[in-house]
């Protein structure tokens, strides 16, 4: 291709969610609020889990995978909604070529850790349930951290992949973007060159790091069912059928936005597919939090320890 082709996109433009001052505001205080909550529910879970010493017993394993997933809820969250918030605020809602390089590539990385650590979550869950006296013979320290390790690492080589696919192509001319934040697939509508093999590689990362974990999840989840239908107690079987109603809600509203979105790249955006990306960009980091660790019996028992220690001075 000639030279004279290949120009260099400087900057791309957003639409945004809205183009209506009010609606913006609007957005603006919900969007604020999400995101405050989703720090602060993180935050408050990785206090929880240094604060109490036996959740780092053989038995709680778990916790170090929860651990992980609420660093990578606040990576994630923070990585997109600071400057969605930044532009509901601003009329010309722009990005840097190499900005939304960079913000691809952290999406895609903690992301994609995302998906996988549910996965390895639910996995963890089904051991607990289902084979509970060999959980600490299967759930080694060795095997948690490889677990972890693999979690990030398969994550980091899908990103450098989505990522190198995506922007191997030619941008040209048009730079208007008609989404709210830096994702592959609504970057490639503006490729000036055929996407046909960048698009298999993207469904081809999408298989690795979304049909195969909520395959995993899936499985899972269906073994502890049936584990649950045949316990003797009637509580035992409420509480495991309500956690697991919890997680699979989970899995629906982010792997079920997310594999809409990456499975078939080539529809066109649309306001709808926009509503749908903020599922699993800003709504699901503030739920697993509450999910996944709040509505934990050891967590809320940290939790009102610590709400019930007095001030050094009213001890005394």
């Amino acid at each position: 291709m000639g030279e004279e082709n290949q120009t260099f996109m400087a900057e791309f433009i957003f639409l945004g969610l809205s183009q209506d001052l009010q609606t913006q505001i609007l957005l603006f205080i919900l969007f604020l609020i999400i995101y405050l909550l989703t720090v602060l529910g993180n935050l408050l879970i990785t206090i929880l889990i240094f604060m109490d010493s036996r959740i780092h017993t053989p038995m709680y394993f778990f916790f170090f995978f929860l651990l992980n997933l609420s660093f990578t809820d606040l990576c994630f969250s923070t990585s997109i909604v600071p400057q969605v918030l930044v532009h509901f605020l601003v009329k010309r809602k722009t990005i840097s070529f190499f900005g939304y390089m960079t913000q691809i590539f952290v999406y895609l990385l903690v992301g994609g850790t995302e998906c996988a650590l549910l996965a390895v979550m639910s996995y963890d869950r089904y051991v607990a349930v289902c084979k509970p006296l060999h959980y600490s013979t299967i759930m080694t320290p060795q095997v948690c951290l490889q677990l972890a390790i693999g979690s990030w690492a398969s994550s980091a080589l899908v990103s450098l992949v989505d990522t190198t696919f995506t922007f191997q192509l030619p941008y040209q001319g048009q730079n208007i973007i008609n989404h709210y934040f830096c994702e592959p697939p609504a970057l490639l509508k503006l490729a000036s060159a055929d996407t046909y093999s960048t698009e298999m590689g993207i469904f081809a990362m999408g298989v690795v790091i979304l049909l195969a974990p909520v395959s995993l999840i899936l499985v899972s989840h269906w073994n502890i069912i049936s584990t649950v239908i045949q316990m003797q107690s009637g509580e035992g079987r409420l509480k495991a059928s309500s956690t697991c109603g919890s997680h699979l809600i989970v899995v629906v509203l982010f792997y079920g936005s997310g594999i809409f979105t990456y499975m078939w790249p080539n529809s066109k955006t649309t306001e709808w597919d926009k509503m749908i990306s903020v599922f699993y960009t800003v709504v699901t980091p503030m739920l697993n939090p509450i999910i996944y660790s709040l509505r934990n019996k050891e967590v809320k028992g940290t939790l009102r320890k610590l709400a019930g220690r007095k001030p050094f001075s009213q001890r005394r």
